[in-house]
């Protein structure tokens, strides 16, 4: 099975091309909101010697994130998808942060930043390589995820809104994770998708968990006396 994975919902970018479940190539880049212009290159990059009808399936991560991000990711993913019916299948980005830590023991906290003191979380149990999600996809406070945390033992946490959780909770039983594996990702995109079922591409929606700010200032000019 020949699987294209997909990254854009923040600030950094990644594509990886799996084939049976190993990888054959996979870029990743850290150069800001650019995805407009460097994600069909970094695509066609790990496409290179492969046609895009070859494609079994490609999976996306659809968010949370960059509202423009993920918008970005799944229409590139549909415009690809969409010429040769190729099954697609959206992966939350905290999930695929997870999956870059299958070689531990430990409870995986995947936040990003979502502004105002708040981060996009999940919390994860990886255990002999199975990644287990302990809570949904949500956003919630650091004053209320650090009590979260507190039931466990040892927690690392990943995203790029790691560091200013880490940071501003300063809970003792936190690691903070390396830079190299801190960052959702074109291969732990792949590997979440591993056995879940695609869905036709016109089915691929972006998740946001809560309203943009230009929703959320919309709605406030209109409830405002």
């Amino acid at each position: 099975m020949l699987l294209l994975s997909v990254d854009s919902s923040a600030v950094t970018a990644s594509a990886a091309l799996f084939k049976d479940g190993e990888i054959i190539k996979s870029k990743f880049i850290n150069k800001g909101l650019t995805h407009s212009e460097t994600l069909l290159p970094l695509i066609a990059e790990v496409m290179e010697g492969y046609d895009y009808k070859s494609l079994n399936t490609i999976a996306v991560t659809s968010g949370p994130g960059s509202f423009t991000g993920v918008r970005i990711g799944i229409a590139t993913v549909k415009g690809i998808a969409f010429p040769y019916d190729i099954p697609c299948i959206g992966i939350s980005t905290l999930e695929s942060i997870a999956y870059n830590f299958v070689k531990e023991n430990a409870v995986i906290c995947s936040v990003m930043d979502a502004r105002r003191m708040q981060f996009y979380n999940a919390l994860f149990s990886v255990k002999n390589g199975v990644v287990t999600r302990l809570c949904s996809d949500r956003a919630i406070s650091a004053e209320n995820l650090k009590k979260d945390i507190e039931q466990f033992d040892s927690v690392i946490v990943a995203g790029d809104g790691a560091e200013l959780f880490y940071n501003t909770a300063k809970a003792e039983n936190t690691a903070l994770a390396d830079a190299e594996r801190r960052f959702q990702n074109g291969i732990g995109t792949a590997m979440a998708a591993l056995g879940k079922t695609p869905v036709k591409a016109d089915e691929l929606v972006p998740v946001y968990l809560r309203p943009s700010q230009a929703e959320r200032e919309l709605k406030r000019k209109k409830t405002s006396p």
